[in-house]
C-alpha cells in the first residue's frame, strides 16, 4: 500500500489530508446528529406536562436550553411566552436559524471535499500524462517501463480522488439530509408549543 502511496506522487498527500478530513467530519456529524440528542422524542411531553402543571421558572428554561438543540428552541419560546404570539414565534424562528447552523457545521467543509478531491485526482492525471509525455520524448516508444511512472502517477492519483470524494458526497447529501428532517420535526414542536402557551394564556 505504501509503494502506491508513494507511486502516485506529492498530490497523494494533500488527498490523504482530504480523506482525515472527511471521515473526522463524518464521524463527528453522525455522533452529533443523533436524533435523541438533537430532538428528543421525550422533551415535548415533559415541557408540555411543566406547562400545565404551572411549574415553568427561569431556572427551569436554563435548564432546558442546554438539554438539546429542541430544548434551546422551546427554551428561547418560553421566555417570550407572556409577549405576543409573534413575538414568541420570532424569538422561536431567531433561536432556530442559530441551532440549523450549528447543527449544518463542517458540512460546507465535507462539500467542499467532495468537489476538491477529484480535482486533485485529475490535476495527478495531467501530471502523469506529462510526465508520460516527457518521457516518450526523450526516449521515445520502445521501453514501457520509462513511460510506467507516468502511468502510475495517472491513475492512481485519479482513483484515491475519487475514493475520497464519493463517501464525502454521500455523507454531506444524507447529513443534509437528516438535518432537514430533523429540522421539520423542531418546527412542528415549536408551533406545538405557541399554540399551547396562547391556548392556556386566553383561557386564564
Amino acid at each position: 500500500m505504501l509503494e502506491i502511496f508513494n507511486a502516485g506522487g506529492w498530490l497523494m498527500w494533500p488527498i490523504l489530508v482530504c480523506s482525515i478530513l472527511a471521515m473526522t467530519i463524518i464521524l463527528e456529524r453522525a455522533w452529533m446528529l443523533r436524533r435523541n440528542r438533537v430532538a428528543p422524542s421525550s422533551l415535548m411531553p415533559q415541557v408540555l406536562d411543566w406547562i400545565n402543571s404551572q411549574q415553568i421558572d427561569t431556572n427551569y428554561i436554563e435548564k432546558l436550553s442546554y438539554h438539546s438543540p429542541l430544548g434551546k428552541i422551546l427554551a428561547a419560546g418560553l421566555t417570550q411566552r407572556y409577549s405576543g404570539r409573534d413575538t414568541m414565534k420570532e424569538t422561536i424562528e431567531d433561536t432556530g436559524r442559530h441551532v440549523v447552523a450549528e447543527l449544518e457545521r463542517f458540512l460546507h467543509t465535507l462539500g467542499t471535499i467532495a468537489e476538491v478531491a477529484p480535482l486533485l485526482g485529475l490535476l495527478g492525471t495531467v501530471f502523469g500524462m506529462i510526465q508520460t509525455f516527457n518521457t516518450v520524448s526523450a526516449h521515445g516508444v520502445g521501453n514501457p517501463t520509462e513511460m510506467a511512472g507516468g502511468i502510475a502517477v495517472a491513475l492512481i492519483t485519479t482513483a484515491f480522488g475519487l475514493t475520497v470524494a464519493i463517501p464525502a458526497l454521500i455523507g454531506h447529501r444524507y447529513f443534509q439530509a437528516k438535518i432537514d428532517t430533523l429540522v421539520i420535526t423542531m418546527e412542528k414542536d415549536a408551533l406545538h408549543l405557541i399554540e399551547i402557551i396562547h391556548h392556556n394564556i386566553s383561557n386564564n
